[in-house]
């Protein structure tokens, strides 16, 4: 009879002991997950392009004529009005050569009115059949030559009038000495860079857009630009230049000119310019509205598709639902099938998930998410 309570006692235990394991094993099923309750968004796109401040107006001055530097009348960081004179050659030579050619034309015309006297004279006689008609030829033909030779010297002396002004280098507009290059009793040749200048129009930011995004850019749309080293400053640019060449990678130089000017901003320093446009999707070209995802929702499946696990409040389960992703962008897959605004998704440990399975909402984290 003790041997029978004994066994009774034992066998109560562990149905007790049964019971409570399978309790624990039920409980252990039913899996907190991180969620969002995802909405609609618009397919709308933004590439983040890093790219260079420089003025709207620039341009590297040199002197048309070379010779020695006499005068350098501005330096780094002058402003200067329009047509003010920022260096100057020594004009020794270049007013001896006005000076001879001047005299050249002299010379020329003083041929030039006997060769004239001479041809009236042959005119005449030719009139009265005095003279041959060879003579009056050789005459005009005198008096041909000598007003050639009048242009010629007008010439001459017109571009010695010019190479002497081209020995002070003036300045084209209003603007800034960014960069010098020469100095006093330097020796210049024509065309040698002396000056570096920017204009008052103000600064735009250059950047090298990839070809895939080139057709989507809008001439009539700001695009926010900030810049690294004042972080707290954004600023609206719209496009002004596009090239139609392409350089490095099958990137095209784009130009786009600031709305508003900054004092804070200088030309050289690195900017970061948003292109946001309205994208299609790089699996069927789809253009509609879109639901957006983290990344980490997404499971991959069997023949390439992918699927996330959509949760079921009337039944706290999961269930596993195909969906189709268009394009990842900016860290967020973009969903065109499969999902409606509202629906309530796991966002992380998908691969530890199956289909039907109880779970439960964590109460920490997002619960929407565009």
């Amino acid at each position: 009879m003790f041997k029978y309570k004994t066994l009774l006692s034992f066998c109560m235990m562990f149905s007790l002991l049964g019971c409570s394991e399978e309790e624990k094993a039920q409980k252990e099923i039913i899996r907190p997950i991180q969620w969002v309750k995802v909405r609609s968004s618009d397919f709308m796109q933004q590439r983040s392009i890093s790219g260079v401040i420089q003025a709207a107006e620039k341009t590297e001055l040199s002197f048309e004529v070379g010779g020695k530097v006499s005068k350098v009348n501005v330096t780094l960081g002058d402003v200067f009005k329009k047509g003010d004179i920022l260096a100057e050659l020594d004009r020794s030579s270049y007013n001896l050569n006005s000076r001879a050619a001047n005299a050249q034309l002299k010379q020329a015309d003083s041929a030039l009115i006997e060769t004239q006297n001479e041809f009236e004279r042959q005119f005449n006689l030719f009139k009265k059949g005095w003279v041959s008609q060879s003579a009056y030829d050789n005459a005009k033909a005198a008096l041909d030559a000598a007003k050639s030779a009048v242009d010629v010297a007008t010439v001459q002396l017109d571009l010695t009038k010019k190479d002497l002004g081209d020995t002070s280098l003036t300045a084209p507009y209003d603007g800034t000495i960014t960069s010098r290059y020469i100095e006093p009793s330097q020796q210049v040749s024509s065309g040698q860079i002396c000056f570096e200048i920017e204009g008052n129009k103000g600064l735009e930011v250059a950047v090298m857009v990839p070809e895939t995004i080139l057709d989507n850019l809008d001439k009539e749309t700001a695009y926010d630009v900030s810049f690294p080293a004042v972080p707290d400053l954004k600023v609206s640019a719209k496009i002004t230049e596009i090239s139609t060449q392409a350089e490095a990678a099958n990137a095209f130089p784009v130009i786009l000119s600031f709305q508003n000017t900054n004092k804070q901003l200088r030309a050289g320093m690195s900017a970061e310019v948003d292109l946001t446009f309205k994208g299609n999707g790089i699996i069927t070209g789809y253009t509609g509205v879109t639901i957006k995802v983290p990344p980490t929702a997404l499971l991959s499946g069997e023949d390439n598709n992918t699927y996330v696990f959509v949760y079921n409040p009337s039944e706290g389960i999961v269930n596993k639902r195909k969906v189709l992703p268009e394009n990842i962008i900016n860290n967020e897959a973009l969903i065109t099938q499969g999902l409606k605004p509202g629906e309530i998704i796991a966002t992380a440990g998908v691969e530890y998930l199956h289909d039907t399975q109880k779970v439960r909402l964590m109460d920490t984290g997002p619960n929407t998410f565009n």
